[in-house]
């Protein structure tokens, strides 16, 4: 698949404006009641290195640049699946878990949470074909979510009174506000174990895939 054909150049701007759009919309109407504002949440950061990571594939099929930002795809593929996945898990649980009870903006939560992931990760695996030595992601990834937890537990929580919880406030997730800081040690640890395991995934499903449908390589 030449990722400089033109049905490729137009998946990617389609992806690329999406992406766009949704990152303004959260600089603009986004929830800044708060200190931190919409970045407080974690699926914020994935949207914006999506909106990073599809520049970077644009730009590359349009010639601009030469680098292939594998990584970047990467840690935005997995991110993007443990936002999903988190998301979904506590919604279908019990709603107040993630939004407080409120109600969702059906075009805001299906596009952060279905189907701007969905986008993103079939250019990097089906596109980009980037999981080739994933790897070389691990240590990014790691640091993109430790620099999230320390942003949470140091920062939102500080300045924030709100979500409340049974035992503290200002966590953005309001379940995260009713566990003592030894249970919120042990989750924020078994989602980082996770995310390398999706890296794991990635990469056999890429050691498998590239090995039947190799990637093209442009004149």
């Amino acid at each position: 698949m030449d990722i400089h054909s033109r049905p490729i150049l137009i998946y990617r701007w389609i992806v690329f404006l999406l992406a766009a759009g949704y990152c303004l919309y959260q600089m603009i109407g986004g929830q800044w009641t708060g200190a931190g504002g919409p970045f407080r949440y974690l699926t914020i950061w994935a949207l914006f290195l999506s909106f990073f990571a599809a520049s970077r594939m644009l730009a590359l099929s349009e010639h601009r640049i030469t680098r292939r930002h594998e990584v970047t795809a990467t840690c935005a593929a997995v991110l993007n699946v443990m936002v999903v996945f988190l998301y979904w898990r506590l919604y279908l649980t019990d709603p107040s878990l993630v939004n407080g009870g409120g109600p969702i903006v059906w075009w805001l939560e299906y596009y952060l949470h279905a189907l701007g992931p969905a986008l993103q990760i079939i250019d990097a695996l089906f596109i980009g074909k980037v999981f080739r030595r994933v790897w070389r992601a691990a240590l990014p990834l790691i640091a993109i979510i430790a620099a999230y937890v320390a942003w949470a537990e140091l920062f939102v929580q500080r300045f924030n009174t709100k979500p409340v919880g049974d035992v503290t406030s200002g966590l953005p997730y309001p379940f995260l506000n009713s566990m003592e800081w030894a249970d919120r040690a042990m989750f924020y640890g078994i989602n980082g174990a996770t995310a390398l395991g999706l890296l794991a995934v990635f990469g056999v499903i890429g050691a498998v895939l590239y090995r039947i449908w190799p990637r093209q390589v442009a004149a």
